[in-house]
């Protein structure tokens, strides 16, 4: 068996997520595996790094998928980008050894979150910003993502309610950068759990417009208290920006 890595960027606007689901055919994975399906004659199963909600969009999505033939990485590359719709594609292809396997072999991730922070929403930008049009204490945002950094138990972060693996995760670095109305949150850790980062930057949010304290988070944080976390950040916001190997 051939195995390829392949980074992918997609609007997720219009997606029902990365993962395929039994109720529809909506999603990234669904439409490579089709494509795949249609070049080999034989139904061919891709790994993405993470699976992104319904709504999410990536700069740099990584998934790997083996076939039976070599190919080779330039016909490959070419025959997907052609059935692909206007709103993925793939940046590269390359061969990799047989035990590679996207998720697992995942070292560490950086995701974005694009907070509009304008009175009027920037129409341009609209699909990719969640827009906050209250004032936020930007200061305060900063002392509050300081938690977040170390190795923690992060349960309460997670909203996969079955989750029977360990909820720790290291975060390397969470900065906020401000761009006139536009606030840029980035996120680089080994790895996150399901809703892990819109739950992050919605507790952020929160301390920003005062209705969350550090302290607060904190204890949310030590506690594993899920229930004390009110506000989910929107997926539109989110971009899964690159991951190392």
């Amino acid at each position: 068996m051939f195995n390829y890595k392949i980074t992918i960027q997609y609007d997720g606007s219009r997606y029902s997520g990365w993962q395929k689901q039994g109720n529809t055919g909506n999603t990234i994975q669904k439409k490579f595996e089709d494509i795949l399906y249609k070049l080999a004659g034989y139904e061919v199963e891709i790994h993405g790094s993470g699976r992104t909600d319904a709504g999410v969009h990536a700069n740099g999505q990584v998934a790997n998928f083996k076939l039976r033939e070599d190919y080779g990485t330039d016909v490959l590359i070419e025959y997907i980008n052609k059935y692909l719709p206007d709103d993925i594609n793939v940046l590269s292809i390359e061969r990799v050894d047989e035990k590679f396997h996207a998720r697992l072999y995942a070292s560490k991730k950086r995701y974005i979150y694009r907070i509009d922070n304008g009175q009027k929403q920037n129409v341009f930008t609209r699909k990719y910003t969640f827009h906050c049009p209250e004032k936020l204490d930007i200061d305060a945002m900063r002392k509050a993502a300081d938690i977040y950094v170390g190795e923690h138990d992060f349960k309460a972060f997670c909203d996969n309610k079955h989750m029977k693996k360990s909820t720790v995760r290291t975060v390397y670095k969470v900065n906020i950068v401000q761009d006139e109305n536009e606030l840029i949150i980035c996120y680089e850790g080994n790895g996150f759990l399901y809703h892990m980062v819109r739950l992050m930057t919605g507790a952020l949010i929160d301390v920003g417009l005062h209705k969350m304290s550090c302290s607060e988070l904190c204890d949310i944080l030590e506690n594993k208290d899920r229930g004390r976390l009110n506000n989910l950040a929107p997926a539109q916001g989110l971009i899964l920006d690159e991951v190392w190997y």
